[in-house]
């Protein structure tokens, strides 16, 4: 396993009006900042149009699907990613379109990756979400890890400056999920370098 950093990108899931995503996202990149051992991109999908039509044929078949130059860019900097943290909300007991959108016009970029997640919601803080995508990502064979962290009621967790009020529960989370996309991330890039995953 190599000492190099992560590319690790966090992905704001939600795209709507009001949205506290972003809020959330900060927080988690600014974790894994102080982790050490990652580089941040943070992807926030409202800056790329994703279409909800899905190509003809789907990337699993064809994994280059004719994109618009906006989804190109975002394709290349997905591929990039040596680990993810998707920051998603829990809308009506699931996750956003927008976040299915931008998983389904992608196959390879998920491939052999590890995956954690970020909640938040009134009541279930995402965990309904999460579960979720659980079984997208397994599907896309990405790795799902373990730990995760969850924000039920969010709204009373976070100061009117986006900072946590009682960081000490969310932290410990962060850094425990954290530690394991470090771990499954190295395993896997050195396993996609010396043995690519095939169909």
């Amino acid at each position: 396993m190599t000492s190099q950093p992560l590319n690790l990108a966090v992905i704001v899931g939600s795209v709507r009006e009001g949205r506290f995503g972003p809020v959330v996202a900060r927080w988690i990149s600014e974790q894994a900042e102080l982790h050490g051992r990652f580089t941040v991109d943070l992807i926030d999908l409202a800056d790329t149009p994703i279409p909800l039509e899905l190509p003809a044929v789907p990337p699993a078949l064809n994994p280059d699907p004719t994109r618009s130059e906006a989804m190109e860019h975002l394709a290349r900097r997905l591929a990039a990613a040596d680990a993810v943290v998707v920051v998603t909300p829990d809308y009506n007991r699931s996750f956003p379109a927008s976040l299915k959108a931008a998983i389904d016009w992608h196959y390879t970029q998920w491939q052999a990756k590890p995956i954690g997640f970020v909640g938040y919601s009134g009541a279930s803080g995402g965990l309904l979400a999460i579960e979720q995508l659980r079984q997208v990502f397994n599907e896309l064979r990405a790795h799902t890890v373990r730990d995760y962290v969850s924000f039920p009621r969010y709204y009373l967790l976070f100061g009117p400056d986006g900072t946590l009020l009682d960081p000490t529960g969310p932290e410990a989370a962060a850094k425990s999920m954290l530690d394991q996309l470090d771990w499954w991330g190295s395993v896997l890039r050195d396993a996609r370098r010396e043995r690519p995953l095939t169909a």
